[in-house]
């Protein structure tokens, strides 16, 4: 048998890259002589298998078949007959189809094997197709999104941009599970270049099918989309994490539209919490602060037990150039009322059944005073 290093390992050390994830294909082997080897299976739709010491991947050569709808309705084969040229075949893009001999410690040994004319893609940043089978995988449609937010200066081929639209227009997007259009989506707003993966979604005609429809109106206005680019770019400088990035995005959306399109998405509680936080401090600060309106927006995000989340919400506006002053100077004033010292106060009043209700009526007003002399200052 023999082993090849493959895929995204030899993309990215060919661009200078770090290399994480590595993995490998086997020509001429078997599922009994892999484990034989002391190689461990894990796949369950195919035959891969992880090395016993590095526990890195290694798939066995094979050719598939589509049987059905969406990204896993394939039918896989695979045997020691299978060439190295057919398993490259089935990928998605040409820069993906690159391989290179490993020997056994793993070391990378001979030349490039390029049947599909990657490397020069490569060399002039395109993203290109390998054949219309890329059209059985509606999966790929975001992937080419996602690599283009990794890869800002790659373009995709005006012929593989046709066959995304098409896609599209298909319906095949809606044969995806929701978990892994927001896995994607989550490893976009991560990259160097998140808005490139709204960008190439909108160029093939694919935005309804993965943003909320107030947000895509949004970004059909020039004017909003011009403020959800510069702000997304001041962040992106200064944040890595995905919350903050996609709040950047949904913060001028109402909280229902956030929350109907996260719960579609199975999108993670906290950064749910972390969005809808952020649009609700983006609607109060576009008019006068009214002192119900500002402890209303304390107690939806619970600054009493959690104020650094709130911290984090002005810290990210003050990123973006808007003035967070005053409303520091409101959450401190809020924050300094002493709610154990009400509670005592009301206890030492007498017995009464109602203790609850008037510690939390005297604590809420005691808040709204101190955030209106603050206001009044």
């Amino acid at each position: 048998m023999k082993i090849y290093q493959v895929g995204g390992a030899v993309r990215d050390r060919l661009l200078g890259l770090p290399v994480h994830d590595i993995d490998y294909v086997v020509v001429g082997s078997s599922v009994e002589e892999m484990l034989a080897n002391g190689f461990r299976p894990v796949g369950s739709h195919f035959p891969v298998f992880l090395h016993p010491q590095t526990q890195h991947d290694y798939a066995l050569a094979r050719t598939e078949r589509k049987t059905a709808p969406g990204h896993q309705g394939f039918v896989f084969h695979a045997d020691p007959s299978i060439r190295l040229e057919d398993d490259l075949k089935r990928r998605d893009l040409t820069i993906n189809a690159i391989a290179q001999e490993v020997n056994a410690s793993g070391e990378l040994i001979g030349d490039l094997i390029d049947p599909y004319q990657g490397k020069a893609d490569l060399e002039q940043g395109i993203f290109r197709h390998l054949s219309n089978a890329f059209s059985e995988d509606p999966l790929r449609v975001l992937r080419v999104a996602r690599f283009a937010a990794r890869f800002p200066k790659f373009n995709i081929a005006p012929e593989t941009l046709v066959l995304m639209k098409s896609m599209v227009h298909n319906g095949e997007l809606k044969t995806l599970s929701k978990e892994r259009v927001w896995q994607e989506l989550a490893k976009a707003f991560i990259s160097q270049a998140p808005e490139c993966f709204i960008e190439v979604l909108e160029q093939c005609d694919a935005l309804e099918e993965i943003w909320p429809n107030a947000l895509v109106k949004q970004w059909q206005h020039m004017s909003s989309r011009k403020e959800i680019l510069a702000q997304l770019h001041q962040a992106v400088t200064v944040y890595p994490e995905l919350d903050k990035r996609l709040a950047i995005v949904l913060k001028r959306l109402k909280r229902s539209e956030i929350v109907d399109w996260a719960s579609g998405l199975r999108v993670p509680n906290d950064i749910t919490e972390y969005c809808l936080l952020t649009a609700d401090f983006e609607a109060c600060r576009h008019s006068p602060i009214h002192p119900q309106i500002a402890l209303d927006l304390f107690n939806r995000s619970d600054v009493w037990r959690k104020p650094k989340r709130f911290i984090e919400v002005l810290r990210l506006a003050d990123t973006l150039g808007i003035d967070i002053q005053e409303w520091q100077n409101l959450m401190e004033a809020a924050l300094q009322i002493d709610g154990g010292q009400i509670a005592a106060e009301i206890s030492q009043q007498g017995i009464s059944t109602n203790h609850g209700t008037q510690i939390h009526q005297a604590l809420a007003h005691a808040r709204l005073m101190a955030i209106t002399r603050t206001l009044d200052q």
